[in-house]
């Protein structure tokens, strides 16, 4: 209850303090990738249970954050893929292994990654699932994809526009941000923010095993990112999730 806490008072932080925010956020996500690869990662493979060993993409990395936690953990084997460089080198942070490039048009090999991971992202990409299948696509078999994303009609689908203006509508919220506060949000409405449902995930990840289009896949877990176990029980109930759940984490498995 603590990290849950800890996680969602650091939201308002987010363009105040993005240091204080990412850093934070940055670091909760190494260890959840790292419970994540431990119990369910095909750890035979790679010779080890901990992400040290593991070849990593970050689609969506942004200004670095997510790279010095994975470097702080003994990750050496990093890579991170984000198509603005103006986001690339917001927080002065320098990778040698950022990439630029599109989620939706992953610029590497079929297979060429043990854990592909996405945090934040999918809500400001126009194709999300298009995403996802690229994902799947540069992972290996037996790898993972983590597949983390903010729900629309949680509290903070809005983003900085607001924790209720968005349920009014998208567009209304930014423009009452803009006339708030004097400038355009960062996160714009029908252009870099949309609408993703928790329906929308969990439809995507049952779909998988039935689908001929792309490798071998399967649903491993979906679960509330900021929740503490004892709620994960809200992602089984409609309606409710798309409010209450308010990240969706769905697991899925090349198989």
């Amino acid at each position: 209850m603590r990290r849950s806490v800890g996680l969602l008072a650091d939201f308002r932080f987010e363009q105040s303090d993005p240091d204080r925010f990412y850093g934070h956020l940055a670091a909760d996500t190494v260890g959840l990738l790292s419970d994540i690869w431990a119990d369910a990662g095909d750890t035979a493979s790679t010779g080890a249970t901990s992400l040290a060993g593991t070849r990593i993409l970050d689609v969506g990395g942004g200004p670095g954050y997510f790279g010095r936690a994975f470097a702080a953990a003994g990750v050496d084997n990093y890579v991170t893929c984000e198509p603005d460089v103006g986001e690339m080198a917001a927080a002065g942070i320098r990778l040698a292994s950022s990439v630029r490039g599109s989620g939706m048009d992953l610029p590497f090999a079929d297979g060429a990654f043990d854990l592909t991971y996405s945090s934040n992202v999918a809500e400001h990409v126009c194709e999300p699932w298009r995403m996802a299948d690229e994902m799947l696509r540069v992972t290996r078999p037996g790898g993972l994809v983590v597949f983390s994303y903010t729900c629309w009609l949680g509290p903070f689908g809005g983003h900085e526009t607001g924790l209720w203006q968005h349920y009014v509508g998208g567009e209304y919220a930014a423009r009452r941000y803009e006339r708030t506060q004097g400038h355009p949000p960062k996160n714009r409405w029908g252009e870099s923010l949309f609408n993703v449902s928790c329906a929308d995930g969990l439809r995507y990840a049952a779909a998988l095993p039935a689908r001929r289009d792309i490798p071998d896949a399967a649903p491993v877990a979906a679960f509330p990112r900021y929740h503490p176990w004892w709620a994960w029980w809200m992602t089984r109930v409609p309606g409710l999730r798309e409010v209450g759940v308010s990240n969706l984490v769905l697991v899925l498995r090349r198989r």
